[in-house]
């Protein structure tokens, strides 16, 4: 029964945390329904949608948790052990992680739903907006780079789950082909045939988990599909993806990218749920079989600080959630009060998937070899936990990693829409070109370099081919993470502005300001002057400029008065709508 203590533990703290905490930062942030929010007073049905709320926390939760949650609290735990692992992801959910996204959301909406990188602007200097933006792009082309290369793979490689069974990697581009449709699909019925949500949820939900069904029984196999480079089906699934990236971005967001959360998400929920019920069920069938504890250093991962919390970002707090939030959340927002439960709430709930993600890593025997694989792994813990339920263990793994390989889907037209964004508001002032046009160029340069990178062949320094993704992953997890503390800084000088508790935010900005800068500081040091160190010493000194600039805005109070109405508005159709709340 140790594993349900333990299990049920953690649960009831997120919960508490956003019981009680959430409402703390409710009333301390001012959130008022009677405030007109830019999806109402700008909508344009193209960026600009007011979204109900269940749709919109689908869309923010895919959104935000893909497979980050998963399989970056598997590899801490198995690092350092499930207890700091745990530690941090309720303590980081509930005090920053939710914090860094109620308020980036709030921030946003409170600007007319204008970047985090704009807010920059308006509250400390030009300098620190141009800066911000080409992190926060390069940052986004890590994640596209990492996530192509890493769902191309999938579409092509078999898994092993043992006893003579596997999931052919066929199965999860079929499964994903569908997907796709049916969200199309549901986009037009809810948009157009003006179809109730009820209605076309309980319709295409369940079609959603048939098309996994589907997936398994009649894959995609490889050797049926071309080799356009490298004689690899891999490069012709890479450049179909993002294909797919280019027309998602570009597309009205209610036709695909708004509909496809809201059906991932509930792949997510599945997954939560019967991890959930399944722990609880079979408690007494399940045992604590990992260390709690493994040490402060990883021959892999180096010192746990700051390898735990630059590892576990999805699951305690993740930089890119931010962007989400300021990118495409804001613009879909229909109601102030809604932001606590899709920012701080879908924080809390990838929070309790970070936890099964533990729980399936600690209940495994120590020479299972699916753990050296983290997806795998967290696909065998679900088989495990849904057998409690009746459901057969090679079912319930098989659709553990079904589900965790779709939902690398999710980030990439996310990634890519938000790209374009950023790209845009760089662009504003300095390019003139219609609307249309611009969404088409800044989408094209924000994939042409992770096309480039992942049909590229790449090596270690021993001279050993390696993915691309592999190749940018050393700064992937510090830039996400100092990402998050400059978000968070950024969000205190605007607190600061309005009169409100800066420690409120100031205190989480410190905390990841110090992880990420001990983290790239490690970097340099380790990697010189090559490709790595370069880009590391980059973003010191990037991060120390932004420190500066909010340092010097936050001694004179918060800054100037400023005006909202000044200033660009990506991608906002500047069409008033009465300023009359629908909340």
């Amino acid at each position: 029964m140790a594993i349900l203590l333990l299990f049920v533990s953690s649960l009831t703290l997120l919960a508490l945390g956003y019981r009680f905490y959430g409402r703390y930062l409710s009333r301390t942030l001012g959130i008022d329904n009677s405030r007109v929010t830019p999806a109402v007073e700008f909508e344009d049905g193209v960026d600009f949608v007011p979204a109900p709320k269940s749709v919109l926390l689908g869309h923010h939760f895919s959104s935000i948790a893909g497979a980050g949650p998963i399989v970056g609290p598997i590899v801490a735990a198995k690092a350092f052990g499930w207890a700091p692992a745990l530690v941090w992801i309720v303590v980081g959910t509930i005090f920053i992680g939710g914090v860094h996204d109620l308020s980036a959301l709030l921030a946003s909406i409170r600007h007319k739903a204008r970047s985090i990188a704009e807010i920059a602007r308006l509250r400390m200097s030009p300098l620190s907006h141009r800066m911000f933006l080409l992190f926060i792009w390069f940052a986004l082309v890590y994640v596209l780079t990492v996530f192509v290369d890493l769902t191309a793979s999938t579409f092509v490689k078999s898994v092993p789950l043992g006893e003579g069974l596997e999931v052919r990697g066929g199965s999860v581009a079929t499964a994903s082909a569908l997907y796709v449709v049916l969200a199309l699909a549901m986009g037009a019925c809810l948009y157009r045939l003006k179809i109730p949500t009820l209605v076309a949820t309980l319709t295409f939900v369940p079609l959603v988990f048939a098309a996994i069904a589907v997936g398994h029984v009649l894959p995609i196999e490889a050797s049926t599909v071309p080799a356009l480079l490298r004689g690899d089906p891999a490069s012709t699934w890479i450049v179909v993806l993002i294909v797919y990236c280019l027309a998602a971005s570009v597309l009205p967001v209610w036709v695909l990218l708004q509909p496809r959360d809201y059906l991932s998400s509930f792949l997510l929920y599945a997954c939560v749920v019967g991890g959930v019920a399944g722990v609880v069920l079979g408690a007494g069938h399940l045992e604590i079989r990992f260390d709690a504890y493994r040490g402060f250093e990883d021959a892999a991962l180096g010192l746990m600080f700051p390898a735990l919390f630059i590892n576990i970002a999805c699951g305690a707090c993740s930089g890119f959630h931010s962007i989400v939030a300021s990118g495409t959340t804001a613009k879909q927002l229909r109601c102030e009060s809604d932001a606590v439960p899709i920012a701080y709430g879908a924080m809390v709930i990838e929070g309790v998937l970070a936890c099964i993600a533990v729980m399936a890593l600690i209940t495994a025997m120590p020479d299972d070899p699916a753990l050296q694989s983290p997806t795998l792994a967290f696909a065998a813990g679900i088989g495990r936990f849904t057998a409690a339920l009746g459901v057969p263990v090679a079912a319930g793994t098989t659709f553990g990693l079904l589900a965790v390989s779709t939902f690398l889907l999710t980030t990439l037209d996310t990634a890519t829409r938000l790209g374009r964004y950023v790209f845009e508001e760089f662009c504003d002032g300095i390019v003139n070109l219609p609307p249309l046009l611009l969404r088409t160029v800044a989408t094209l340069a924000t994939v042409a370099v992770p096309l480039f990178l992942s049909l590229a062949e790449m090596h270690d320094p021993m001279g050993v081919p390696i993915p691309s993704w592999k190749a940018v992953w050393p700064v992937f997890g510090a830039t996400n993470q100092l990402l998050a503390g400059l978000a968070l800084l950024v969000v205190t000088v605007w607190l600061a502005h309005e009169g409100k508790s800066r420690w409120l935010t100031g205190v989480p900005a410190v905390a990841m300001l110090v992880i990420t800068l001990v983290a790239l500081t490690q970097l340099v040091w380790r990697h010189g002057v090559d490709l790595i160190g370069s880009i590391s010493a980059a973003l010191l000194l990037f991060a120390v400029v932004l420190v500066v600039e909010a340092a010097r805005v936050l001694l004179k109070g918060g800054g100037p008065p400023i005006d909202l109405d000044e200033g660009p508005l990506s991608s906002a159709s500047g069409r008033k709508q009465p300023e009359v709340s629908v909340c």
